[in-house]
């Protein structure tokens, strides 16, 4: 699937942090993306087929988290550093992607994402605009982890940011094997397409 480049990236994607954490465990491989605020006119679009995940904390709510994930929140936040800076640990390879027009066929990836049910239908009705993007990645492990200084340009509601130092991808390990990361990608595309 993905080889291993020994390259950098500045380009980031702001997920929550728990959800950031179940992608690193191989327990989900989709993201259901509409857009952050300073994105309302264009949407969320796919910008680049590589970016290192950002974790965020921004609008973490666990009422929009899948029930399995809740046990995780409190982990998760207690990872976050407090000096202001943020600990990226993960590149992810964009391996699909999806604009879903109905909600229904949502239904059938629940397990492949982390909201909660209620949490996709308020994303798919956003701004009386249905639809959203299904975005499956790889995720691998960085070698070794990225402190980035929390700057203010980064914060926010916004999905993309550019990091003003690049993040050293050499030797990253992905997290899921080929086989088991097909397996679960021809479940997406059976349901989705």
């Amino acid at each position: 699937m993905v080889e291993d480049k020994s390259v950098a990236e500045r380009t980031a994607l702001k997920e929550w942090a728990v959800l950031v954490d179940a992608m690193a465990r191989g327990d989900i491989i989709a993201m259901v993306r509409k857009g952050g605020i300073r994105e309302q006119r264009a949407g969320f679009s796919v910008r680049h087929e590589r970016f290192v995940l950002y974790p965020t904390f921004f609008h973490e709510k666990e009422n929009d988290l899948a029930p399995r994930f809740i046990r995780d929140l409190a982990d998760s936040h207690a990872r976050r550093p407090a000096d202001g800076t943020i600990r990226i640990e993960y590149v992810a390879d964009v391996i699909g992607v999806w604009q879903v027009m109905e909600l229904d066929r949502l239904r059938a990836i629940e397990s492949d994402h982390g909201l909660a049910w209620s949490a996709v239908e308020s994303r798919f009705h956003y701004k009386n605009k249905p639809g959203v993007q299904v975005v499956a990645v790889r995720v691998s492990r960085l070698a070794e982890p990225a402190i980035v200084p929390e700057i203010k340009r980064y914060q926010g509601c916004v999905s993309w940011v550019e990091l003003d130092g690049a993040v050293d991808l050499t030797n990253a390990t992905p997290m899921l094997d080929d086989a088991s990361l097909i397996t679960r990608l021809a479940a997406l595309r059976s349901a989705l397409e």
